[in-house]
C-alpha cells in the first residue's frame, strides 16, 4: 500500500520552503524595515534548504533509473536473474515491484524455452531420419546423429562444406540431392541396399536462407508396403479369376451336355456367354499389364482447342474459363487416357451431368487441369487411399484408374490432388510443368 507518493513528497518541500520564507520574512522585515531587502534574505536563507530538499528527493529516482538501465543491459545479454531490492511504498518501490515482476516472467519463459529447446534437440538428435541444415554458402549449421552416420562416419560435420561431404557419397545420393526435389534413391551401406527418400526445403533463418534436407530409411516401409500391395493384388486377381472361371466351367459343362443330347441351338448361346466372360477376363489382364507396363512419356507441343475438341468427342464436358495462350508439352495419348478416365469418373457419380466442367489455366511455371463434378464427394477414408493402386469403392472397379492417372501425371513431373467441392462434389486437379526439360 502506498504511504506517500512522489507529488505529496514535493507538496511537502514546498510548503515547508514556503513556510520558512514567510516565517524568515516576518522575522527580517522590521529588523530591515525594507521589504525587498527582507524578501531577498528570506530567499537567500531558504534556498539551501530547497537545494537540500531536492537532491534528497532526485536521488533515490536517479539510483533507480541507474540500475533499471543496468537490468535492462543484463536482459539484452540473456541474464534475467537480477532483481531490485524494494523498500520504498510510493510509485517508485511500484515501478521497482513491476520490473522485478517482469525479470520473474522472463526467467521463467527463458527456463521454459530451453527445457523444449533441450526436449527437441534430444528428439531430432535421435530420430531415425538424417536431418542437416546448410547455410546459404553450404556449411553445415546443425546435423543429428544419423546425418553424421550417413555422411560422416559418425564424427560431427558442422561448420564442414555438405557438397565436400557429398563428394564422398554414392552418385544416386548426390544425384537426389542435386536435383533439389523429393526423390527415391536406392545405395548401397555396409553391404545391404538400402531405400531412402531425400527432401529438401528452403527457409528464412535469422533473415538468411538456408536449406534442409532429410533423409529417410525407406527400405522397411517399402518392403512391408510391397508384400501387403502383392498380397491385396492376388486376393484382387484371384477373386476375378474365380469371378470368370466358375461360370466359364460351368458353361463348358452345360454345354458339353447340351451337344451330348443334340440340342445344337443352344450350344452357340453358352459359347457367346463364355467368349463374353472371357473377353472381360482379358480386358481386366490387359488393365493390369498397361499399368505395369506404362511407358515413359513421349512429350509433344499440343494446341489445346484441338486436343480438348478430340476429348469432348470422347467424354460431355463444360469447358470453364480461357485457355492459356501456349501450347500444351505432354504426352498426348497418355494425358487424354488421364482426362478420359476423370470424365468418366464424374459422370459415374451421379450428380448432375451438366455441371461437370474442365478448366485449363497457367499456374506460374506450370498447367493446371481440373476437372470438377457435382457429385456426392469422397469421405476422409477414400480420400486419403483413392490413389492407391488396386483400391477401389465400385463393386466392378480394379482400383486402378486413378493410381494410373497419378503414375501418368508424376512421370511428367507433375501431382495430382482431390479435394471436396464446396456445396458438393469433387475437384481433381492436374498439375504438371509448362514445358519439359528437353
Amino acid at each position: 500500500m502506498r504511504r506517500f507518493s512522489l507529488q505529496g513528497q514535493l507538496t511537502a518541500v514546498l510548503a515547508a520552503a514556503l513556510a520558512i520564507g514567510a516565517g524568515l520574512g516576518a522575522w527580517i522585515v522590521p529588523t530591515l524595515g525594507s521589504v525587498p531587502g527582507a524578501v531577498a534574505a528570506a530567499v537567500l536563507v531558504a534556498l539551501p534548504f530547497v537545494v537540500w530538499a531536492a537532491s534528497l528527493l532526485i536521488s533515490p529516482v536517479t539510483q533507480l533509473l541507474r540500475a533499471l538501465a543496468g537490468m535492462v543491459l543484463s536482459y539484452r545479454d540473456g541474464d534475467f536473474s537480477v532483481s531490485l531490492a524494494v523498500d520504498r511504498n510510493d510509485e517508485l518501490g511500484e515501478l521497482t515491484r513491476a520490473h522485478n515482476a517482469l525479470g520473474a516472467t522472463l526467467r521463467e519463459q527463458r527456463h521454459s524455452l530451453v527445457q523444449r529447446e533441450l526436449l527437441l534437440d534430444t528428439v531430432v538428435q535421435h530420430t531415425p531420419v538424417a536431418l542437416v541444415l546448410a547455410d546459404p554458402s553450404g556449411r553445415v549449421v546443425y546435423a543429428n546423429l544419423a546425418a553424421r552416420h550417413l555422411f560422416n562416419e559418425g564424427r560431427a560435420v558442422n561448420g564442414l562444406d555438405f557438397a565436400a561431404l557429398l563428394a564422398d557419397c554414392p552418385p544416386p545420393l548426390r544425384e537426389a540431392v542435386a536435383r533439389g526435389e523429393d526423390a527415391l534413391f536406392g545405395v548401397e551401406l555396409d553391404g545391404v541396399d538400402e531405400i531412402f527418400h531425400a527432401s529438401q526445403r528452403v527457409f528464412q533463418l535469422y533473415g538468411r536462407g538456408h536449406r534442409l534436407h532429410l533423409f529417410r530409411r525407406m527400405t522397411r516401409e517399402l518392403s512391408r508396403q510391397e508384400v501387403s500391395t502383392w498380397k491385396k493384388v492376388i486376393r484382387v486377381i484371384s477373386h476375378e479369376l474365380n469371378n470368370s472361371l466358375a461360370p466359364i466351367s460351368s458353361l463348358a459343362h452345360s454345354g458339353q451336355e447340351l451337344a451330348r443330347r443334340g440340342d445344337l441351338a443352344r450350344v452357340g448361346s453358352v459359347f457367346g456367354t463364355i467368349g463374353e466372360r472371357a473377353r472381360h477376363l482379358h480386358g481386366f489382364i490387359a488393365g493390369y499389364a498397361s499399368f505395369a507396363k506404362l511407358p515413359s512419356p513421349r512429350h509433344e507441343s499440343v494446341e489445346w482447342p484441338a486436343f480438348l475438341a478430340g476429348l469432348a468427342a470422347q467424354q460431355a464436358f463444360r469447358l470453364e474459363g480461357a485457355l492459356p495462350a501456349a501450347p500444351g508439352w505432354f504426352d498426348r495419348a497418355q494425358l487424354e487416357q488421364v482426362l478420359i478416365n476423370l470424365l468418366r469418373n464424374a459422370h459415374e457419380a451421379g450428380g448432375d451431368t451438366a455441371a461437370i466442367t474442365l478448366s485449363v489455366r497457367s499456374a506460374g511455371a506450370d498447367v493446371r487441369i481440373e476437372v470438377c463434378d457435382r457429385g456426392p464427394g469422397m469421405n476422409e477414408q477414400v480420400l486419403a487411399n483413392a490413389l492407391l493402386p488396386f483400391y477401389s469403392t465400385k463393386r466392378s472397379g480394379t482400383g486402378l484408374g486413378l493410381a494410373l492417372a497419378r503414375e501418368i501425371i508424376e512421370a511428367h513431373g507433375g501431382r495430382i490432388a482431390l479435394g471436396n467441392r464446396d456445396g458438393g462434389g469433387l475437384r481433381v486437379s492436374l498439375s504438371f510443368p509448362a514445358v519439359a526439360h528437353r
